[in-house]
């Protein structure tokens, strides 16, 4: 069994709705454990828990959301003595092209050391109930790589 930590923020909804999304494919999986936390909610305890992570955030004036950079702040310096080196995913939900998020989340997380198992799953506009299919395949893609001992 692998245990799978998604962190996330949300602050209108849409970041909160593809988190479902990504977290019921997670949950297609068996060979896994998820812990489903909002930033806020989430700390250094999770990430010694986790066997990978999958990060959710909305992008706000071309960055992460504060709450999950709180995470990052909260978690970094414990976490650096543990070498954790988790394989991780990012989700964003942008309104304008999510690179800004993404980019600054791989420069951050290179320090725990954390490894991007996939490309990032942007929305741009937003989460849509079309989106909900891709979002499901990235949760399910993450977590059955982890059962399977890919990453």
């Amino acid at each position: 069994m692998k245990n799978v930590l998604i962190v996330y923020h949300s602050q209108s909804g849409g970041t909160e709705n593809m988190a479902q999304a990504v977290h019921l494919g997670c949950n297609q999986e068996d060979g896994v454990k998820i812990r489903f936390l909002r930033a806020f909610d989430a700390d250094l305890e999770d990430l010694l828990w986790a066997d990978g992570i999958i990060f959710g955030t909305p992008e706000n004036f071309g960055y992460m959301s504060g709450a999950l950079k709180d995470f990052f702040d909260r978690t970094f310096y414990p976490a650096e003595p543990h070498q954790i080196n988790l394989p991780y995913g990012v989700f964003v939900s942008s309104g304008n092209d999510g690179t800004g998020a993404v980019r600054e989340i791989d420069r951050i997380v290179k320090g725990y050391p954390l490894r991007k198992i996939c490309e990032p799953l942007i929305l741009v506009g937003g989460f849509k109930e079309k989106n909900r299919q891709d979002c499901e395949d990235f949760g399910l893609t993450i977590a059955a790589g982890l059962a399977m001992g890919i990453f």
